[in-house]
């Protein structure tokens, strides 16, 4: 068995035990322990996976992570404490003192007094090995420990982090958040194909079903949020979302979370888009700062080439451009587009990526659309034969 659910608890002795008059150990985590500013042999308890054991004559080294960071901890103990038991993926909780380290690779190591197996890992049977780099495709047949590697731990740190910093950035502005419906009875304007909850039964009468109406996972929670906004002069929700098209391409997915937010009384579509340009910012900045190393190994890893665009985003204000502008961007362009670019047409995929390029690789807002192309609901600018309407789009 693999991790701490292992009942077989297998007690190894690294040095003599620690005297009882001690003060205990305080429970650190991987992060901390690293970031700790006095490493002057405060007794610790540092609990997580082995990611790597290397046994010398006389020192037994351990590199432990409990997904609190990209970045192991180094364990020094002796080397009368290895043991089969104490492979790579095992479970341990090891005590012992926090110390400055030797090696210029680390600041801080923790030397061991005692290192408890607390779930064992038989290597041959675990399907990661270790400095092996296997590929996405690969961990996708283990969602059970794919977690563990150094990519998907990063991805989800710094997804934890974007939550965090979007509910810190609403908050912060004065937004109350919202939990908005999963279960729903609308289909918000039509926003996308709905998954049923519970289909029409055959041969039944409407009384036997669990709802008196059809059902569905929601698709936005627009609806909700504005009948919030007749209350609360601006909020929010985050919540998951659901999208039943029937589509294998990289830009659908059946489920996702999405950021939505209202507000009433707003005196201008600047306004509007200074929140928006304040969210993006507000919540990139934070990822950056607060786990640079897993943006990093994305970027390395996932995106490579990219590494300085989000910095390039802070630096610059997002532009503004009328759809009538950016038609005639488009048209003026010597790059052939799938899509002939004419007045009154949707944008596409291929006609924003060309506009962020072309402005600079900025995240750009564009204004005034034509009227057909948008919900009836929409300001009308009153422009004469033209006939657009406020609403935007963007593009970044």
């Amino acid at each position: 068995m693999f991790g701490a659910r292992c009942l077989l608890r297998a007690l190894r002795s690294c040095s003599s035990a620690p005297c009882p008059r001690h003060k205990p150990s305080a429970k650190l985590s991987v992060r901390d322990a690293l970031g700790a500013q006095n490493a002057s042999g405060e007794r610790v308890k540092v609990q997580g996976w082995v990611r790597s054991v290397r046994s010398q004559k006389e020192v037994l080294f351990l590199h432990v992570n409990d997904g609190s960071s990209l970045e192991s901890l180094q364990v020094v103990a002796d080397s009368n404490c290895d043991s089969r038991e104490l492979a790579f993926g095992s479970s341990v909780e090891v005590q012992g003192q926090l110390v400055k380290s030797l090696s210029k690779k680390q600041n801080v190591e923790l030397k061991a007094e005692k290192i408890e197996v607390v779930g064992s890992c038989d290597p041959k049977d675990f399907p990661f090995k270790y400095k092996e780099r296997p590929t996405l495709e690969y961990l996708r047949q283990f969602p059970h420990l794919r977690c563990r590697t150094n990519v998907l731990g990063s991805i989800l740190r710094v997804r934890s982090e974007a939550t965090a910093a979007i509910h810190s950035f609403f908050k912060d502005s004065g937004f109350v958040h919202i939990h908005t419906p999963i279960i729903t009875s609308n289909d918000c304007e039509g926003a996308g194909e709905l998954f049923q909850v519970e289909p029409p039964s055959k041969g039944k009468v409407p009384e036997e079903n669990f709802f008196d109406v059809p059902a569905f996972l929601t698709v936005s929670g627009q609806l909700h949020l504005e009948v919030m906004s007749g209350a609360f002069t601006q909020v929010f929700t985050f919540g998951p979302t659901f999208r039943a098209e029937n589509s294998q391409s990289r830009r659908h997915l059946a489920e996702f979370y999405m950021v939505e937010a209202e507000i009433s009384f707003i005196e201008s579509l600047q306004d509007l888009m200074q929140v928006m340009e304040g969210l993006f910012k507000s919540a990139a900045a934070a990822v950056l700062s607060s786990c640079p190393e897993d943006v990093a190994l994305c970027h390395r890893v996932l995106a490579p080439g990219q590494k300085d665009r989000l910095e390039h985003m802070l630096k610059n204000n997002f532009l503004i451009i009328s759809y009538t502008e950016a038609v005639e961007i488009l048209q003026q362009a010597s790059q052939n587009f799938t899509f002939t670019p004419e007045w009154g047409a949707d944008l596409h995929t291929e006609h924003e990526k060309y506009l962020v390029k072309h402005c600079g690789n900025i995240p750009v807002f564009v204004v005034n659309y034509p009227l057909a192309l948008k919900p009836f609901y929409m300001r009308d600018n009153e422009d004469g034969p033209q006939h657009t309407v406020l609403p935007l789009g963007s593009e970044g």
